[in-house]
């Protein structure tokens, strides 16, 4: 229901202040008294008493006229009062209403995930933190509502190109509550460069739009808050979609619940590893994977079609890879969720993070 209290008010207001108008119009216009005097005959006793006997009864019709008009004005204000009260209740349980499918499927969503063990939630994003222990391979998912779009960001290493740091370090660095590392990397004369075609803020950095090669696609927000992403031939084709920010990698899993075809390299090179994976529901929650392994030989972690699987299972309808290995990270709270393969946090150059 659109219509709110405030609106209704307004309404009733208009709608009574003719009546009022009228009232008053009755209580200072119709109850002139009228008092002649002529000084050039003196009144008899007679008509002096007339005079005042007429006065008395004018202010007596005015008296009852401004009781009236005073009850009137309580009785349109208690009216009043009892409309605003009936209309914030309807209000109130028309929003309830309203938001019952939302939240059905939010219960029917979150029920697959099991309970949540730790949760984050303020005026501007809800975060919640969930165990996986599935049979060959254990991690963490997070599931995030974005109420406000600048809950989320992108952050580079050290906010330069070629910068790195570690997702703790970004974290902190920028006082948010979450983060995870985003898109691949390539390393050169000390540097790490972000991989292909980069977003910050709304602007291309990193060499500009680069158009998908080989099997990379691109992953990140747009202006209203929400998960784009694929391959892109041309600027105007990602431009189309207003990204705000975003990074890339490789590959694609899920597309509008359609599971994509793993290229045969990614399904052995390697087989299992640490991962970390992002994807969406139909009502643009989040899903954030990040499955753990002891070392990047393909030997522990998740398989790529475990986790396209496990997404698809879930509900999520687009979902995307994003760096692993040794760079999968997931920060909640300011601690360290998961654990690295490299023993310890790999320096990276751009990471997601989220704001309470």
């Amino acid at each position: 229901m659109n219509v709110s209290v405030k609106e209704v008010n307004r309404f009733f207001m208009l709608a009574s202040a003719p009546f009022l108008g009228m009232l008053l119009f009755m209580l200072f216009s119709s109850q002139t008294l009228q008092i002649r005097y002529d000084p050039g005959e003196p009144a008899t006793t007679a008509e002096f008493e007339a005079r005042a006997a007429q006065i008395a009864g004018d202010l007596d019709d005015a008296a009852q006229t401004a009781l009236y008009v005073s009850e009137s004005i309580r009785n349109i204000s208690a009216l009043y009062q009892k409309t605003t009260q009936t209309m914030a209740a309807i209000v109130k349980v028309a929003g309830a209403q309203a938001d019952r499918p939302a939240k059905i499927y939010n219960d029917r969503i979150t029920s697959k995930l099991g309970k949540a063990s730790q949760k984050i939630e303020s005026d501007k994003i809800r975060m919640e933190l969930f165990y996986l222990n599935q049979d060959t391979y254990k991690g963490y998912a997070l599931k995030v509502k974005l109420k406000d779009p600048k809950a989320m960001t992108m952050a580079l290493g050290k906010d330069k190109v070629g910068g790195a740091e570690t997702t703790l370090q970004a974290v902190k660095r920028y006082g948010a509550a979450a983060g995870i590392n985003a898109g691949g990397f390539a390393d050169g004369k000390g540097n790490r460069y972000p991989l292909s075609t980069t977003v910050l803020n709304g602007k291309y950095i990193n060499g500009g739009f680069e158009a998908s090669y080989k099997d990379l696609s691109f992953v990140g927000l747009n202006e209203q808050g929400k998960l784009i992403g694929g391959k892109f031939q041309s600027q105007q084709q990602l431009d189309k979609l207003k990204p705000s920010f975003g990074a890339t990698f490789v590959p694609v899993l899920l597309k509008n619940g359609v599971k994509l075809a793993i290229p045969d390299k990614w399904k052995s090179s390697p087989k299992r590893a640490p991962r970390t994976v992002i994807g969406n529901y139909k009502d643009d929650q989040l899903l954030i994977i990040v499955a753990d392994g002891y070392d990047e030989k393909g030997k522990s972690g998740a398989t790529l079609e475990e986790l396209q699987n496990k997404l698809s299972n879930l509900g999520v309808i687009d979902a995307y890879n994003l760096d692993g290995g040794g760079s999968s990270t997931l920060i909640f709270n300011g601690k360290i969720v998961n654990k690295p393969s490299d023993g310890k946090l790999r320096p990276v150059p751009t990471h997601f993070l989220f704001f309470k």
